[in-house]
């Protein structure tokens, strides 16, 4: 908290886990990225898309100016755009490094990142934890990160309000994808499921494959 009362608690965590990184990873590159306040491709495709996650505090977002000053100060440079998220833009530049065989390391506590993990590309999260391909694997019982669209289009996502299937959970979700690879596979052996499952897949082709 200022002298003033303002609050700026955000800006301070922000700027810490910045430096920190910068310290001990020694970046010969760095970039931002922020979502937009404009609708993104997503909610065009399903409306209800995040309709239930709480609007960020103002608290918070009356700190976003200051962050913004923060990055322009260490001439980092900021990328956003209209109908795309954040993860859309890291996942993007990403590639583009990885296509140049620079190592690039993502930092963000949100897990839909991990599905980029690959060659040349790492997660770092909050709790330190580094992922590469080994460790997606491990934190998603055996499904590499090229399978978790799948695993989402699946079992859902309640924080982003992807409904899924009704009726097929984590673990069912998993299992399903480790024996048969994709959804390809999957309904590709639908005579080899339980019925229900069969029933349950069948029955919601067209909300997996939207």
């Amino acid at each position: 908290i200022r002298r003033t009362g303002e609050d700026v608690s955000g800006a301070y965590g922000f700027m810490q886990i910045m430096l920190k990184s910068a310290a001990d990873l020694q970046p010969t590159h760095m970039v931002v990225t922020f979502d937009r306040p404009a609708p993104t491709f997503r909610h065009e495709m399903f409306s209800e898309y995040k309709a239930t996650r709480r609007e960020t505090p103002q608290v918070l977002r009356d700190q976003f100016p200051h962050v913004r000053k923060l990055i322009d100060v260490f001439g980092i440079p900021i990328f956003e755009l209209d109908g795309f998220e954040a993860d859309d833009l890291l996942g993007t530049l990403a590639l583009q490094a990885q296509t140049l065989e620079i190592e690039t390391i993502i930092i963000t506590g949100d897990t839909d990142i991990l599905q980029v993990v690959g060659d040349n590309v790492r997660v770092l999260r909050p709790n330190g934890q580094l992922y590469g391909e080994t460790e997606v694997i491990d934190f998603y019982g055996g499904l590499k990160p090229a399978q978790l669209i799948d695993y989402k289009a699946l079992c859902g996502d309640p924080s982003d309000n992807i409904p899924g299937i009704p009726g097929v959970g984590p673990k069912t979700a998993k299992d399903l994808l480790n024996a048969y690879g994709s959804l390809a596979g999957i309904y590709d052996n639908l005579e080899h499921l339980k019925p229900r499952q069969k029933q349950l897949l069948t029955d919601h082709r067209p909300l997996v494959f939207r």
